[in-house]
């Protein structure tokens, strides 16, 4: 049994699926890339696996069907990070990290200390070591996502779903994030799905990459063991023509680069 799974997902808004029968598995310590053209459907995808958005079909992680769950169990199990984090009040770093806790909590009940010690950590693996007191209005959008990153991290659920955490991050810190998330994954039974903006850094930290058109699942890419003609072939059916290199960096470290061809 795989770790996580989702058979026949279909959801969208009103009485007009978006996606349309989707299935796919995902193994503990893996990430999971969805790529798609803006309207493809991944956002969607996500928005029901984590219960936010009504569909059929259904999905199961460790064994335990995810439908099934009240919503606070879902959550302690389900983490989901959006492109926007809708957090619009005068609130502190920490506290915003701390959220992450709510779904153990009861009515009117506070973290301990020991949460507050995980959300402070929390916030210094992602790089924002001394900014615990810092309004979260007052961060940048970049220094945002990587808060709401800390957020999720301090939760600890099995399950991790991330709309293009990426998109507001500068280059260097595109490539930490997605090098905490991995790590993070790596530490216990965990698993993570993820929307990502740019094509080049799910092929070179995504262990395999769905492909989305029209809200239907087209294709699976596995970047460490395709060749490169497979994934060019697969790819430019989103992106049109292209090129798919193999380099190294200086340290050796083989990686993916992929190149626009043709017309613009």
């Amino acid at each position: 049994m795989s770790f996580f799974s989702a058979q026949g997902i279909s959801a969208g808004y009103g009485a007009d699926d978006i996606i349309k029968d989707i299935s796919f598995s995902v193994e503990a310590g893996q990430l999971t890339g969805i790529l798609g053209a803006n309207g493809s459907g991944k956002t969607t995808l996500l928005k029901a696996i984590c219960g936010i958005l009504p569909h059929s079909g259904s999905c199961t992680l460790k064994g335990e069907g995810l439908e099934e769950l009240s919503p606070k169990k879902l959550a302690r199990r389900c983490s989901y990070i959006p492109q926007r984090s809708g957090i619009s009040i005068d609130i502190s770093a920490l506290d915003v990290v701390l959220m992450g806790f709510n779904p153990r909590l009861g009515l009117l009940e506070s973290p301990d200390s020991a949460m507050i010690s995980a959300a402070r950590q929390a916030l210094t693996r992602v790089g924002l070591t001394g900014m615990e007191n810092t309004n979260y209005l007052h961060l940048s959008e970049g220094q945002k996502q990587l808060c709401i990153l800390a957020r999720t991290l301090a939760a600890d659920s099995s399950l991790l779903l991330l709309d293009e955490p990426e998109s507001a991050l500068d280059f260097r810190l595109r490539h930490r994030m997605l090098h905490t998330i991995r790590s993070w994954l790596a530490e216990a039974d965990r698993c993570g799905i993820v929307t990502l903006h740019d094509p080049s850094l799910a092929l070179n930290f995504c262990d395999r990459l769905l492909l989305l058109s029209g809200g239907v699942l087209t294709g699976c890419i596995r970047p460490g063991e395709d060749d490169l003609d497979k994934m060019e072939a697969m790819l430019e059916t989103i992106y049109g023509e292209l090129s798919l290199l193999r380099c190294k960096n200086r340290s050796g470290q083989e990686q993916l680069v992929m190149l626009k061809e043709g017309r613009i």
